[in-house]
């Protein structure tokens, strides 16, 4: 028998009887009636945020920690569209997200009315979906078929918009949640084509000189586990995209680091003179491949995605596979079993071999001598501190570089960072949004004092829902990567790098409430860090302060291949170094 429910009950209902356990937001006129609904039950916990930004990157990152979709609720106008650089965000990572923004009363819709702005229309390029409610009879269909779409095939934020008049409490129907949805024109794939399937294996057991190439949609498509396996079935080389890490284990003797614009040498090298390259789960972006025209010349590659667009998309590709990664992976596995062809081990060595000269460069290497404190230093002390098992957060620039080469991952879901779109504040809403999915976790934002500053009025948040997350601050007083770009490619000219008038970060994170420390002595780093750690429930900033001239090495510079990187030498001297 179906009860009676208002249109706001019945969007509080729906994410009730989706399993939805934490929503964030933040209130305002258009969503008031879905405000006074959340406040009559007690199953679905808000989180209120200190901006609608903090919300959106808060609910991304407990997705990405859990691999449950994030839900979000915001008002019309400006709550709308400050949530709009989250949901691109989250767009560019293929994150499920579902978020619910008020609009006007339809009768006003398009008179440009107080707070009206068009939400379908300003987020149709960055999400997967959006709706636009009109009646309330249609709220339960719409929030399942925003669940399904935004969880299954390519992740992705759908948005639903609902004008306020929708959810009038004075307005009810009956509620009937649908167990399932039909999509007509929605039907992602599952099982990859056994005749691709065949031709990978054939290519696969052909290779001399082989890599796996292991990108984000293997952590999304919950296929680790199968990744392990089937590298190990072929002992060939693993890399990843940043996206990527932790699918594989960092720490395992086959990884040999993330490829890409500040990848390893032995991962750069590898993927340019390899002749068989499989593609799993990755998108072949700008800041992987360097110069398309010197990207893999030797190589024929194998594209594995649940994307069909993804495939092709950048780069020509002899073998695509469209299916869940998991699936195809097994696939592979069962067909390699019957395959009459083996894998040429003396071939295989000799590609080891090779790759062990590479790794000889130490590419990775910094001046552990230093008076100053270095932040790879400080991200390495992270790790031992941590034993390597927290679930990391970060913003972006340099220290997400430093967090991504120095904090090895061994397992997925713990390395949480905006790639794609680059966001600059996303790393504290993220950690407070990994926290409150994982309390008894050690959490750590890796953040600069440019990053934390965008949305750094999530301390208060942090002290209101008590989420003690460490936020380690590695500060050197500029935008680090802005100044890197300037300093290689612009002679110098270090315009607007440079910040100027920081706060006293330790007296800001005191005065939300939290504990400050600021560490200025290489000697200092490990004691602080076991300090903040051993504080079980308090949020602490650990302001670091770095060497301002430190540079993220290796690096691949705009219009270049992999085999041309900047490197440096062990006295610290950065050198440019082109290997054919």
């Amino acid at each position: 028998m179906s009860v009676e429910l208002s249109g706001g009950q019945i969007v509080v209902r729906c994410l009730k009887d989706e399993g939805v356990e934490l929503l964030f937001g933040y209130p305002g006129g258009a969503v008031l009636h879905l405000y006074d609904a959340i406040f009559q039950q007690d199953d679905v916990q808000h989180i209120l945020v200190r901006h609608e930004q903090a919300a959106t990157h808060a609910a991304d990152a407990y997705a990405r920690a859990t691999g449950k979709p994030g839900v979000v609720l915001v008002t019309s106008g400006p709550g709308a569209t400050n949530a709009v650089t989250g949901i691109a965000t989250a767009y560019m990572d293929s994150i499920p997200l579902v978020v619910i923004s008020g609009q006007v009363p339809s009768a006003v819709i398009g008179s440009d009315a107080f707070q009206e702005v068009d939400m379908v229309g300003i987020t149709r390029p960055c999400v997967k979906h959006n709706f636009l409610v009109n009646n309330v009879a249609d709220i339960a269909e719409t929030m399942k078929k925003a669940f399904h779409v935004a969880t299954t095939g390519r992740p992705g934020p759908v948005v639903v918009d609902i004008p306020k008049d929708i959810t009038d409490p004075k307005i009810k129907v009956p509620y009937v949640y649908p167990e399932s949805v039909n999509m007509r024109s929605y039907e992602p794939p599952r099982e990859g084509d056994q005749r691709q399937v065949q031709k990978a294996v054939d290519l696969l057991l052909s290779a001399k000189r082989p890599m796996i190439y292991s990108g984000g949609g293997v952590v999304l498509g919950e296929a680790s586990e199968e990744l392990r396996t089937f590298s190990r079935q072929l002992g060939y080389p693993v890399t990843s995209t940043l996206m990527g890490l932790g699918a594989f284990p960092a720490t395992d003797s086959q990884f040999i680091g993330m490829l890409g614009m500040h990848g390893t040498y032995e991962s750069n090298m590898g993927m340019h003179e390899s002749d068989v390259i499989i593609a799993i789960g990755s998108r072949f972006d700008d800041r992987v491949t360097g110069k398309l025209a010197d990207f893999c010349p030797y190589a024929k590659i194998i594209h594995i995605d649940i994307d069909p667009a993804s495939i092709a998309k950048t780069v020509k590709v002899d073998v695509p596979i469209v299916g869940e990664v998991g699936i195809v992976l097994k696939q592979l596995m069962a067909e390699i079993n019957v395959n009459g062809s083996r894998i040429d081990t003396e071939a295989l060595a000799a590609w080891w071999d090779q790759i062990k000269e590479w790794q000889s460069v130490n590419c990775l290497e910094y001046d552990r001598e230093s008076e100053l404190i270095k932040p790879q230093y400080a991200v390495e002390q992270l790790y031992k501190v941590t034993a390597g098992n927290a679930f990391i957060t970060s913003d972006v620039g340099q220290h997400q570089m430093y967090a991504a080469q120095f904090y090895p991952f061994d397992e997925p879901r713990r390395w949480i960072n905006s790639g794609g779109l680059g966001t600059m504040g996303f790393g504290l809403p993220a950690a407070i949004g990994v926290k409150l999915a994982h309390p008894d976790a050690d959490v750590a934002c890796i953040t600069g004092e440019a990053s934390i500053q965008m949305c750094i009025q999530e301390l208060s948040t942090a002290q209101q829902y008590q989420t003690p997350v460490k936020i380690i601050n590695l500060n050197n007083r500029y935008m680090g990567m802005v100044r890197q770009w300037q300093e290689f490619s612009y002679q110098g000219r270090y315009s607007h790098s440079y910040l100027e008038a920081l706060p006293d970060f330790v007296k800001l994170a005191e005065a939300y409430g939290h504990v400050g420390m600021r560490i200025e002595k290489p000697e200092d780093v490990t004691p602080a860090l076991e300090e903040a750690f051993a504080m079980k429930d308090r949020t602490v900033f650990l302001d670091i302060i770095t060497d301002q001239k430190e540079n993220v090495y290796p690096m691949i510079e705009a219009g270049k291949g992999h085999h041309d990187m900047r490197l440096r030498v062990a006295s610290g001297t950065p050198i440019d170094r082109e290997l054919a």
